[in-house]
């Protein structure tokens, strides 16, 4: 793994977050309990670590006590380019199914397509591609 990889703090629906992410982009994913790792401050089954790895990669926890849990403003996740467009415009409509579409992915006047869209979980994605 390289690069810079987002980590998650839910309150209590990681592995439903983790899931849904995992069927949006497709990958591997591996998740550990509270449980598995021995940890209080949290139900036995609450996600203590959870890890998509595949064309999108992400870490996600469900917050235990002392942990915020996620609330975004002011920051989009960037999937310029990541994949051909096909595959973007299907991430796309996926990751608004429950979600809100922010700026509808088109064609831009600078010539490329992006859009961007929050999914039911708050993150908000920006994708796009050239031509």
């Amino acid at each position: 793994m390289t690069g810079l990889t987002p980590y998650l703090h839910f309150a209590g629906t990681a592995r439903e977050a983790l899931t849904f992410y995992r069927d949006v982009f497709g990958g591997e994913l591996v998740v550990h309990s509270f449980g598995d790792f021995g940890r209080s401050g949290g139900p036995a089954d609450a996600v203590a670590h959870g890890m998509l790895q595949g064309p999108v990669e992400l870490f996600a926890a469900d917050a235990g006590e002392g942990d915020e849990p996620l609330a975004l403003r002011g920051i989009l996740f960037s999937l310029l380019g990541t994949a051909e467009p096909a595959e973007l415009e299907r991430w796309f409509a996926a990751l608004a199914d429950g979600g809100e579409v922010v700026d509808p992915l088109a064609l831009k006047p600078w010539g490329d397509h992006d859009g961007q869209v929050r999914d039911r979980f708050g993150v908000t994605w920006l994708i796009g591609y050239q031509g």
